[in-house]
């Protein structure tokens, strides 16, 4: 009995405290070096930004999260003289998404052309002390040499995926657009956190339907939750909705009523989603 019991209590103890994966490289669990912790918490007790947009929103709150984290620490939004400085200017390197890490005596300074270029920034420098290197004399310059790095998914508006070895997907269109799901954000944040800029939200072979009025709005939702990360959404088209949506008679390309059709749908999606990524056929 009493091996039986302590047996009982190793797997709950086994299921208590195991690591389910979820948060990938974003667990900023406590750093355990004393004196690391410190170090790392006095460079960012205070951060300040001149900038202010939707991305600089997820930007502190991203720095919140780890400060918290990682040395227990809440990071504290200042005007100025702060020991961790975000801000967009213009950088030699003139790549949207550039950044720069610069450290002084008493200060880290994260430099980008854009905000998404100082949130890319930010995540570098979290990985720096998640793997407890130095912030000292910090001279970062990183540019990305391809400009499109996306994700496709394969996804069915039913829910399956085509080939789906993992399960279904994890977009729930028939809550969409009332319902905006938590694993929503963090699928931006993990994506975000290595340089995702686009994904393909729909299976290649597609369905009509995406691109009808009611699907749009599911889309224009989930642009809305990628947008401050630096995320574009793109759709997978079926080239034959021409004529399951528009009764057509041809799908043509090069017939005129099918070019027009297609520029009145764009017209549309861009109207919703201004920077949609595109379509994929």
């Amino acid at each position: 009995m009493r091996l039986f019991l302590l047996f009982l209590l190793s797997i709950i103890s086994i299921n208590t405290f195991a690591d389910d994966g979820y948060r990938l490289w974003l667990k900023y669990d406590r750093i355990q070096n004393e004196a690391l912790r410190k170090t790392y918490a006095q460079k960012l007790a205070t951060v300040s930004l001149n900038f202010s947009d939707e991305t600089s929103k997820v930007t502190l709150t991203e720095l919140e999260k780890a400060s918290l984290g990682l040395f227990g620490v809440k990071t504290k939004l200042v005007g100025s003289n702060a020991s961790l400085v975000l801000k967009k200017e213009i950088l030699k390197d003139k790549n949207p998404e550039a950044f720069e890490i610069k450290s002084t005596k008493n200060q880290i300074i994260i430099s980008g052309n854009t905000s998404k270029g100082v949130l890319y920034g930010v995540f570098e420098l979290i990985r720096k002390m998640q793997t407890s290197e130095s912030l000292e004399n910090l001279k970062i310059a990183s540019s990305p040499k391809i400009q499109l790095r996306m994700l496709n998914h394969w996804d069915n508006n039913n829910g399956t995926i085509e080939r789906g070895y993992a399960g279904m997907s994890m977009w729930k269109w028939y809550e969409l657009p009332e319902r905006i799901d938590t694993r929503y954000i963090d699928y931006a944040r993990a994506n975000a956190s290595i340089g995702i800029n686009g994904t393909v939200l729909n299976n290649v072979n597609a369905s009509a339907r995406f691109i009808t009025s009611e699907y749009l709005g599911k889309v224009k939702a989930l642009a809305d939750v990628f947008r401050p990360y630096g995320i574009k959404v793109f759709l997978s088209v079926n080239f034959a909705s021409p004529k399951i949506l528009g009764g057509l008679k041809t799908a043509d390309p090069l017939d005129p009523e099918v070019k027009q059709w297609w520029k009145n749908k764009a017209d549309e999606v861009y109207k919703l989603i201004p920077d949609f990524g595109g379509f994929v056929v």
